[in-house]
């Protein structure tokens, strides 16, 4: 009880102190949606060609090569960036690669080299 005594004593009711409110702080708030990075774009590999042939997209994406034709293909990267790029020889199934970098990276079928596409990495 004196510790209430002691700090009620402490405040005079009469102050300017005691007649000020709090006016609460607005919540900062964004209007613009998130986005994942991790979000797959497909490439579809079918009618001896890859659509889209070319794709944009940002570092840390998935890019899923979809393939359903009458004959197999694969994806093979063309030059040193894109050396990792190297899927199997298929007909119908998928195939995935993660672009960590930067940079643009071609990529051919290299059992129908006219099949040609590009991704670039922002």
């Amino acid at each position: 009880m004196a510790a209430t005594l002691a700090v009620a004593g402490c405040t005079n009711g009469d102050t300017d102190a005691s007649k000020a409110t709090r006016t609460p702080r607005p919540v900062a708030t964004t209007t613009t949606p998130t986005e994942k990075v991790d979000a797959a774009v497909t490439i579809d590999v079918s009618d001896q060609k890859f659509a889209p042939a070319e794709t944009t997209i940002k570092t840390g994406q998935t890019v899923t090569w979809k393939f359903d034709d009458s004959v197999p293909h694969n994806v093979q990267g063309i030059g040193d960036k894109a050396m990792g790029i190297n899927s199997p020889i298929i007909r119908e199934g998928e195939w995935s690669y993660t672009f960590t970098t930067p940079g643009s990276y071609r990529y051919l079928c290299s059992l129908h080299p006219n099949m040609r596409g590009t991704i670039t990495v922002e």
